[in-house]
């Protein structure tokens, strides 16, 4: 099948793209052998994408094929794509477990509810297309994806990254500067480029008019070898150009020959057929019967067609579908504003005003001119259809409209601000910094500007840029005034945020102005939010009156939180506050088990967002207690969801502790270098961790020195996410570079803070110190101590250092004997968590004392991916795969495909056996 003049002919043999045809091919044999395949097209219109979708189709007839091509006049139609797409399955949602099946009926507006959440959306669209491959594997084409609405886009790009193990396949094509927002670039992504010159040039002698060689030259050299730009210019030229009698256009015009061809076919047409081109192309393409009521409106009848199908515009079989989507886009683009004017009235007269209100009101949208309250109003009410439909873009989009529609400035600036809020809780800051500016002047009294500041600091915060949003909040408080206090109390808990991740780097507003507004504005807290109310206040407390006020009043709110149902909000990174508090009081069991809570709650609802930065807290609590590979686990479905949510904040940047513990000096040197960029955007707290980070490796290649610098850095910030943790390594290295004046300052807040803190890692922290600093007998004692107060929390990696400090001031003491026995214990434990420099320091220590200690040897388990770590840890919990698949938000096809894997490489054959394979507890023992 090739191009010929605008139209297909059928039989032929496609000309060239022999990478193309073998991407194609290696995907549909991978789709049949039970995995999958995602294959991006992309290139400039006419370059031949929809033929080589054509190509996949014709080549996968044991496959079931559904195509799809996008339309732009549905661009904004939220979740239009994926309802045309999923049709022929919905009869299986039923098979979907609860929370998906909601989210997706809410999404395609099959039933009432609560606003979807699109990953949860994206998770059902994923279970059910792997559902329906039990059938027949699947292949899905879809067309002109620039034109996907960002909803559907944004499901599709989410299940095309999940896929993995589910018969099924995705080929999407996209014209190059267009549409998709970079959602597609994580994917394999093809460049589609014209035509190598011999391909080409047997492309245009294919033709049945005489192309003389040296025209054919010229031709392929002016179109780049674009296959639809050859044919165009072979149909579209004279025969004495083409003969070379006649000069050709200098310079060929191949841009806008593509467009203009056709639009010369199509304005050849009688008028009564461009109009019903014009319906066509403006009407849903999966809705033909819209298109008909609109044309016996304006008295076109199905005879209109038959000249559109004779000049190959439309097709044969099916008469009412363009032959090439770039013909839709043709007809639509170059029609006459009041042409368009007026199919679009004819289509939202058509429209039922119920069942199809939203298209109605779109239509009726692109029908009008000028302010028209009654357009406004009826996008206005159909922007809350799609807001409680989850379709947030969509929401945004109709906002935006009705506001061009609306004559009053208070409520058309409204309408803008409402529509930036969409805008930013779909993702879109770019746009809804847009809408805010358009917004301007309109925006009047201090609610409304309230509200666009507010909005201006989380469109910074999307840009990961946070410098500059503590003013903003604040000034968004100051503006506020005393109108509403709730509010006020939300927009400072926000600043406060802000401030301690920005800590020291805030443009004209402090950390510590903003604590003192927050404790000034308490107010007695809703019964919903209370624990983290509370938290937010300890915290402020903490940096504006110090620890000693702020400890009490932390604590109060984790004991809350661990004995309330509540946890936090799925829609904002808790994690991060939560995980302050908890290290400022030492408190690893409250952090382990809220986190744990956190992510199971972030998992049911969907919020990937919120579960990313829960994940990193999971793996920092993972590292205290020497279980680096399920840190692993976790900063890899960090990563996973960070490309999943397009969030910025991904990469190697948060395992600086990991690199730190495990010895991998280059990855933490590079991370480190990371954090200094961050901190140019506002991120001073991040290097502060990235200081302690550096503490712990010098620690452990004995470099006290450079150990000091690190830690001093991270005590004179003393910052809640780490202040406190860094006071023993601080002592540490004062002992060991003989700097009193730090040891004892450090040792003095240490005995300060410990006893109000009062958990096993703070007061066993505290026997530490208070070891290191003393002798004889003394010491002993206060080592052995915190060797058995840290062992009543989950802190092996803490024990084993206390282990190893305790082995070494034996050693000093020539008790050779009792020295072996604690450096034995802290080079095993080491050994086995992967703490590679601490190892060696004990396993030099274990020398000189007279024994022996092999090197590290790598376990087979570790051979695992971090999926598959994943997996295998889940299944020895218990969990079926559906269950598995449901918490990874994957298939249980691909659960199931890892499981075979982990079966594999570890050397059993059932689910029972994996917890001792990997090194964990067996579920049903410990019953």
């Amino acid at each position: 099948m090739v191009w010929n003049g605008g139209r297909h002919e059928s039989g032929q043999q496609m000309v060239g793209r022999h990478a193309e045809r073998e991407a194609i091919g290696r995907l549909l044999d991978a789709v049949r052998d039970g995995l999958s395949g995602v294959l991006v097209l992309t290139g400039e219109p006419g370059i031949g994408k929809t033929r080589l979708l054509e190509y996949a189709a014709a080549r996968a007839r044991e496959l079931r094929v559904v195509r799809l091509t996008a339309a732009e006049p549905e661009t904004g139609l939220g979740f239009g794509a994926l309802h045309q797409l999923l049709r022929p399955f919905l009869n299986r949602t039923d098979r979907l477990p609860g929370p998906q099946r909601a989210a997706l009926d809410a999404a395609l507006g099959l039933v009432p509810g609560p606003p979807a959440d699109r990953y949860l959306v994206g998770l059902a669209t994923l279970t059910l297309l792997s559902e329906a491959t039990a059938d027949q594997p699947l292949l899905f084409l879809l067309d002109d994806a620039q034109w996907l609405d960002r909803e559907s886009a944004e499901t599709l790009a989410f299940v095309a990254r999940r896929l993995h193990a589910d018969s099924l396949g995705l080929i999407i094509a996209v014209r190059d500067g267009l549409g998709d927002d970079g959602l597609f670039d994580a994917l394999s992504v093809h460049s589609v480029t014209g035509l190598p010159e011999s391909e080409a040039r047997n492309l245009l002698f294919s033709v049945p008019r005489r192309v003389d060689a040296d025209v054919a030259d010229r031709i392929v050299a002016g179109t780049g070898g674009n296959p639809l730009a050859l044919l165009e210019l072979a149909d579209a030229l004279a025969a004495e150009q083409l003969s070379g009698i006649a000069p050709l256009p200098d310079p060929l015009p191949v841009g806008r020959l593509l467009e203009g061809h056709f639009q010369q076919l199509v304005r050849a047409l009688p008028p009564e057929t461009g109009t019903l081109l014009l319906l066509l192309a403006a009407a849903p393409s999966d809705d033909t019967g819209l298109m008909w009521r609109a044309a016996g409106r304006l008295g076109l009848s199905a005879r209109a067609a038959q000249p559109a199908v004779a000049a190959g515009i439309l097709g044969r079989d099916t008469p009412a579908a363009f032959r090439h989507p770039l013909i839709r886009s043709t007809v639509y683009a170059t029609a006459e504003p009041g042409e368009r004017r007026r199919a679009h009235a004819a289509l939202a007269a058509a429209c039922d005003p119920v069942r199809d209100a939203d298209r109605r009101a779109w239509h009726r949208a692109e029908a009008a001119e000028g302010v028209d309250d009654d357009v406004a109003d009826d996008l206005a009410a159909a922007s809350e259809r799609a807001r409680s439909r989850g379709g947030y873009s969509q929401q945004a989009r109709f906002l935006s409209r009705a506001a061009d529609f609306t004559g009053d400035p208070d409520k058309r600036a409204d309408r803008l601000l409402d529509a930036a809020q969409a805008h930013l809780v779909s993702g879109d800051a770019a746009a809804a910094r847009i809408a805010l500016d358009l917004a301007g002047a309109g925006i009047s009294g201090p609610v409304m500007r309230t509200r666009e500041l507010r909005m201006r600091a989380t469109a910074q915060m999307f840009r990961i840029a946070v410098a500059d949003v503590p003013a903003m909040l604040m000034d968004a408080v100051s503006r506020l005034g005393p109108r509403d206090p709730r509010l006020t109390w939300e927009l400072l808990r926000e600043a406060l945020h802000a401030a301690l991740v920005a800590d020291g780097c805030p443009q004209t507003t402090s950390l510590t102005e903003v604590a003192m507004a927050v404790v000034a504005a308490r107010h007695a807290p809703d019964t919903a939010a209370y624990g983290r109310d509370v938290l937010m206040e300890g915290l402020a407390r903490r940096v504006a009156e110090g620890y000693e006020h702020g400890a009490s009043v932390l604590r109060t709110a984790l004991d809350r939180l661990r004995d309330g149902a509540e946890i936090g909000d799925a829609n904002s990174p808790f994690a991060v506050v939560l995980s302050m508090a908890c290290d400022d009081l030492w408190d690893v069991r409250a952090e382990r088990e809220l986190s744990d809570r956190l992510a199971a709650a972030d998992r049911d609802a969907g919020a990937l967002y919120a579960l990313s930065m829960t994940l990193l807290v999971a793996a920092r609590c993972d590292l205290w207690d020497g279980r680096f590979t399920e840190a692993e686990v976790r900063y890899a479905e960090f990563d996973d969801i960070a490309a999943d949510t397009g969030f910025r904040g991904g990469g190697d940047i948060n395992r600086l502790h990991l690199f730190a513990l495990a010895g991998r000096e280059p990855e933490l040197q590079e991370a480190v270098r990371q954090t200094a960029v961050m901190k140019s955007m506002g991120h001073g707290l991040l290097q502060l961790l990235a200081q302690h980070a550096l503490s712990l490796f010098e620690l452990g290649q004995g470099r006290y020195g450079q150990a000091l610098r690190h830690a001093r850095a991270v005590f004179e910030g003393d910052p809640p996410a780490c202040g406190n943790l860094v006071l023993p390594l601080l002592i540490e290295a004062g002992v060991r570079t003989g700097d009193r004046a730090v040891t004892l300052a450090a040792l003095s807040r240490l005995e300060e803070r410990a006893p109000l803190a009062g958990t096993p890692w703070a007061l066993g922290a505290l026997a530490l110190g208070r070891a290191l600093t003393a002798d004889g007998d003394e010491a002993e004692k206060l080592y052995q101590e915190s060797v058995d107060v840290l062992g009543q929390a989950p802190l092996a990696l803490e024990q084993a250092r206390v282990r190893l400090l305790f082995g070494e001031w034996l050693r000093r003491r020539k008790r050779r004997s009792d020295a072996r026995k604690q450096l034995r214990a802290a080079y095993e434990s080491f050994d086995a968590f992967g703490a590679v420099p601490y190892a060696e320091r004990a396993r030099i220590e274990l020398l000189a004392t007279g024994e022996t200690a092999r090197r590290r040897t790598v376990d087979t388990r570790f051979d695992l991916t971090p999926r598959e770590r994943q997996v295998a840890s889940m299944a020895a919990s218990g969990l079926t795969n559906g269950e598995i698949a449901t918490r990874l938000f994957v298939t249980a096809s691909t659960v199931e495909f890892h499981l075979n894997k982990v079966f594999r490489k570890l050397g059993i054959t059932s689910r029972k056996q994996i917890p001792r394979a990997i090194g964990e507890p067996d579920p049903v023992a410990g019953d």
